[in-house]
């Protein structure tokens, strides 16, 4: 499992130096964020700079070289580097001043525009250590397009950089630069979210959780599937990664399943599929989510409004189609003595949904965005204390700091390097013509534009980059549809549907291979299952650019309308694809594929596929309910 042994160990001395920083780089966010002045007003670049100057350094510490877990030093050069990486940052935090109000973009000597390409090489290092080879080269690559902008033909062509303009911009701007959005989005609400879900982890969340879903659902018919998928709704939502996700859940969940006569390759499929929608799921998740609010300017707790029924509907039909598989086969839950006791998960981790409600209370409705995450952290401390049995100790408050710079090393790592995946577009304008370029290629057609995207979002997902493809494609292709009319929450959601796609879609299915090693299955039939057992990823972001009801875009007529249509389209999807309907039982063979056809009419968000789709799903029924009671009377 790559995503637990690729970090290093580091010594007790190198481990008080990653943890002195994390509580550096969270102390000086709080005092940026809860605006606290004793120590004089911080800007929000000199803010951004500290949060480099502490995130960043870790990275070095952690992540070794190589990608491949060492020993417990931290070898020579990995510490010139964190320190470098670190005192750089300390320097600009020093200058801000002078870099927001007089304007560093062109540095007003060597030193500075030295320090800031040795900050963008480091930049560019710590990506190739948190996402590999892929993510670091398509990050120089776009960084690097603005040397050659000028000599491009046609969609591409843009205004020229030197290097040395290239390299101020993006240490020097407050934007588009390292120190504009990416560390913006970690400092103004991101941390307080992944400080949050680093205490719950390290609490004990992940198992509350797990022992919930199984209390609530172990003894149905097919119990430990449906754990899967609320369990990795859970874990999901507050790791923000699909691996993690299938590591984390499915080490418990998948042995259940194959215990009550799931086969592998099912079991698989279906804890793959749960842990990828687990990052569509608010109220966290992951990075995109926040990178979203702020390129489009909009709160953040909008995004998660707008993502709720999408994610409900994705894990609704999980279940739906579990329940169907389970019924079909005849197969039985857990038994009575395999299930905890409701009353005694509740009893043992109240706090924990206490905290989840609390923080759902301070976005909604107290409008808390950015202080929200840090109240509940505390608030889950506090709680914490209640009981002997998860007191935090000394130690285990080090181990929650650990869990919580774990986070933030890694998500920083992946988050600093998208400056030049956004400069890249940014400085020499080629955006706007490649919007341009883009609609004339599609004819003007919508759904052709809608295709094209998808199509990229995949190839950019397949190397393991959600983030930065949303990114990627926020600035050259979610414009387009804009322009034609669609809805831009709407537009911004499909993108960060379909750059999902590639966790459970060959030839990459990272979630899908990774939960066919747990389970012993073989990994190209997981993936493939995988894809039939999550269809609606495939098809729901049309649903809502078609009908952005689906995303909260309308009235509450409308959505209550879309939402059922497509509640009763995926019962019917479900049962064709699994083979039994619920208060019908097994449909014939020739009904699956009519099922499946009437349930996309009623899914697609409109009024005539709606009414076509409730009288085939009518007739269809009627037809089998007749033929069983025929049957029965012969």
């Amino acid at each position: 499992m790559d995503e637990l042994t690729r970090y290093r160990r580091p010594s007790a001395e190198w481990r008080a130096v990653f943890i002195a920083c994390i509580i550096a780089g969270i102390a000086s966010t709080v005092y940026f964020v809860f605006t606290l002045t004793f120590a004089g007003p911080m800007l929000d670049m000199a803010s951004r700079y500290l949060a480099i100057a502490f995130f960043l350094p870790p990275v070095f510490i952690l992540f070794p070289v190589r990608g491949k877990r060492g020993g417990t030093g931290v070898p020579w050069y990995d510490a010139l580097l964190a320190f470098f990486a670190c005192a750089i940052c300390i320097y600009f935090f020093v200058n801000s001043w002078e870099i927001v109000f007089v304007g560093w973009s062109r540095p007003p000597s060597y030193l500075p525009l030295v320090l800031g390409g040795f900050l963008c090489v480091l930049v560019l290092e710590a990506a190739r250590r948190t996402g590999g080879l892929p993510y670091f080269l398509v990050c120089l690559l776009i960084g690097l397009y603005p040397i050659i902008a000028d000599k491009m033909p046609g969609i591409f062509y843009g205004k020229g950089f030197s290097v040395s303009n290239l390299v101020g911009s993006y240490t020097f701007t407050p934007w588009y630069g390292v120190a504009g959005l990416p560390s913006k989005v970690m400092v103004d609400i991101l941390l307080g979210f992944l400080v949050f879900a680093g205490a719950l982890i390290a609490t004990g969340a992940g198992k509350f959780f797990l022992d919930f879903a199984f209390a609530l659902f172990g003894q149905h018919r097919g119990g430990p599937a449906k754990v899967a998928v609320v369990g990795s709704a859970f874990f999901g939502s507050l790791s923000g990664s699909a691996i993690a996700n299938v590591v984390g859940t499915g080490s418990v969940t998948i042995p259940a399943m194959k215990r009550i006569g799931f086969t592998p390759v099912y079991a698989a499929a279906i804890e793959a599929c749960a842990s990828t929608g687990g990052i569509l799921m608010p109220p966290v998740m992951g990075a995109v989510a926040f990178v979203m609010a702020e390129l489009l300017s909009i709160p953040y707790v909008t995004i998660i409004a707008a993502a709720a029924i999408p994610a409900i509907l994705y894990f609704a039909c999980l279940l739906i189609q579990v329940d169907a598989y389970a019924a079909r086969t005849g197969m039985k839950g857990l038994a009575r003595e395999q299930v905890p006791s409701l009353r005694q998960v509740l009893k043992d981790g109240w706090h924990f949904l206490f905290a989840l409600l609390f923080l759902i209370w301070g976005l909604l409705y107290m409008r808390w965005e950015a202080m929200t995450p840090y109240y509940t952290t505390v608030l889950l401390v506090v709680l914490c204390m209640f009981r002997k049995e998860t007191r935090l100790s000394l130690r285990k408050f080090i181990n929650v700091i650990e869990e919580v710079g774990r986070l933030v090393t890694e998500t920083g790592g992946l988050l600093f390097p998208i400056a030049f995946v956004i400069g890249g577009f940014a400085f020499p304008g080629t955006a706007f013509s490649f919007t341009s370029g883009l609609i004339s290629l599609a004819g003007g057609n919508g759904f052709l534009i809608l295709l094209f995207g998808a199509a990229a979002c995949y190839i950019l997902g397949t190397m393991g980059m959600i983030t930065p493809a949303y990114i990627f494609l926020a600035v050259t292709m979610a414009p387009a549809p804009i322009k034609m009319g669609f809805d831009v929450l709407a537009s911004h959601l499909f993108i960060l549907y379909y750059a999902m796609l590639a966790c459970i879609t060959p030839p990459v299915a990272v979630a899908a291979f990774v939960a066919a090693g747990i389970a012993g299955a073989p990994a190209m039939r997981t993936a493939l299952r995988s894809m039939r057992l999550g269809f609606v990823i495939y098809f729901i972001p049309f649903f809502f650019v078609y009908n952005p009801a689906l995303v909260l875009q309308g009235s509450l007529l409308e959505i209550l309308h879309v939402t059922l249509s497509c509640v009763l389209g995926l019962i019917l999807i479900a049962a064709g694809f699994e083979g039994y309907l619920l208060g019908v039982g097994k449909p014939t063979p020739w009904a699956r594929p009519l099922l499946i056809i009437a349930g996309f009419l009623l899914g697609y968000p409109e009024g005539k596929t709606d009414v076509l789709g409730i009288i085939l799903g009518i007739i269809i029924i009627v037809i089998l309910l007749v033929g069983k009671r025929l049957q029965k009377g012969q």
